[in-house]
């Protein structure tokens, strides 16, 4: 027997202990303001029904009703199913919390593809699939949700908030952009990188906000005066001193009608001074968020998680925002699968075809795992000597016989497929870091350590 043999009898069992042959299943498919519950035995008979026309937090007096029916008839053990789907599951979670009842949860996609293979067809009601969910609990298609703390939740919570903030922080920047791309094209010349630059956001909002849709109108300032505002607006992006050149390339754009739409102009510069004041609101709350997120951190005990070179504080907190604790895992390959990066092999008999990640687990820790190693790739000595040598090996192996046409899309795929055993890793790392309670040690996660230790045990056992 293997390892993941053991492992999923051992998980199959405890799962066996909270929903046993002999005991009944409550099943609920939950709603905004309408709860269908189905109470069944494990060879599946309907044992009663309701619905109850109550919201979630509400229905703990449906739930006695079930438990009392299912006492009625000869079930002394009961145990609650549902799925995991919006908040309303945690509003279950606390009533059977109360009642002493244990929940199991069933995910979305499996009572879907379950749905569609117990008839064949795409039928969906409320009272059916309060049964569909009992019975996929009865045949252990099922889990055992995790239950955070105050501080884990808390944690999550920042993670969840801190992640809208970038994704509406990046949709404020690109609209910024293509704003000015057409109301006012020279401005983007001025700056390299200019939506990372504070002094040119602080200039260009003071701009929008103050030139009624004509830019040229604030060039009877002066440039020191209007650098001298500039100065004092860094500060409201985070910065604490302005940048004077880029202030006075910004200054010298004033005048530059060159491609601008003149007929979008004024309604484009008004669209761009209010996406700039959400855009430094964002990244305020983001700073915030990122600053609670660190104490947090601490709060747990894991700040050491920032000595892993190239990786802050801030990433490793989003990280576990996604996992939750990690002891909660069997092993660090289980906390790889709920990212969706476990890879997903294609291979029948003598046919082996192309493996590729599965893609099923929480698309948010991928995301925030992926987005964390990517400077991992570059400073962090393990990391990056990994990725070389992946990408080394590869680049290697396909020189030999690949055509030049599709070579650099081969090596694109090479190094995607490098980064993402990276990403894997470094969720290993922190599992290993958290579990047994370590610090950073490169050579522990190079794998030379535990070279070293086999080398010594088979020269002791020679």
């Amino acid at each position: 027997m293997t390892r993941g043999d053991l492992r999923r009898n051992a998980r199959r069992e405890r799962l066996r202990a909270v929903l046993p042959r002999s005991g009944a299943v409550i099943g609920v498919d939950l709603a905004e303001e309408k709860q269908a519950i189905a109470v069944i035995d494990h060879d599946v008979r309907v044992l009663a029904r309701k619905t109850a026309r109550v919201k979630a937090f509400r229905l703990g007096e449906a739930l006695d009703w079930a438990v009392g029916q299912a006492r009625a008839k000869g079930f002394a053990q009961v145990a609650v199913a549902c799925e995991p789907t919006g908040p309303r599951w945690l509003q279950v979670q606390r009533l059977c919390a109360e009642r002493g009842l244990p929940l199991v949860c069933i995910q979305p996609l499996v009572s879907h593809i379950a749905r569609e293979q117990q008839d064949y067809t795409t039928h969906k009601t409320d009272e059916a699939d309060c049964v569909l969910i009992a019975r996929l609990a009865v045949e252990l298609h099922c889990y055992l949700p995790e239950r955070l703390d105050e501080t884990w939740a808390h944690l999550r919570h920042l993670g969840r908030r801190r992640a809208q903030l970038i994704t509406s922080a990046t949709a404020s920047a690109q609209r910024i952009q293509d704003f000015l791309s057409v109301a006012w094209p020279v401005v983007t010349e001025t700056c390299a990188r200019p939506l990372l630059s504070r002094t040119w956001l602080a200039a260009v909002q003071l701009v929008t906000d103050g030139c009624g849709g004509q830019p040229g109108t604030l060039a009877t300032m002066g440039e020191p005066e209007f650098t001298a505002m500039v100065r004092a607006a860094v500060r409201g992006w985070g910065g604490q001193r302005a940048f004077g050149p880029i202030a006075g390339r910004v200054f010298a754009a004033l005048t530059d009608t060159e491609g601008a739409v003149i007929s979008s102009r004024r309604g484009l510069l008004r669209r761009c001074a209010d996406e700039l004041g959400d855009l430094q609101r964002a990244r305020a709350q983001l700073r915030a968020v990122e600053a609670d997120m660190v104490v947090v951190l601490a709060e747990l005990g894991l700040s050491r998680l920032g000595d892993i070179p190239a990786l802050t504080a801030v990433g490793a907190a989003a990280i576990l925002a996604e996992t939750g604790d990690p002891r909660r895992y069997d092993s660090s390959s289980s906390l790889v699968k709920h990212a969706g990066l476990s890879p997903s092999d294609n291979a029948s008999g003598a046919f082996y075809g192309q493996a590729h990640i599965s893609r099923r687990g929480r698309p948010g820790l991928r995301l925030t795992a992926w987005r964390a190693v990517w400077p991992m790739l570059q400073f962090n000595p393990v990391m990056a000597a990994k990725y070389q040598a992946m990408t080394k090996t590869a680049d290697a192996q396909a020189d030999a016989g690949s055509q030049p046409a599709t070579a650099d899309a081969a090596a694109r795929a090479r190094r995607a497929k490098a980064r993402v055993a990276c990403a894997a890793s470094l969720l290993r790392w922190i599992y290993s870091m958290v579990v047994h309670d370590t610090s950073w040690d490169a050579a522990v996660a190079s794998g030379a350590a535990s070279s070293q230790h086999a080398a010594r045990y088979q020269a002791e056992a020679a």
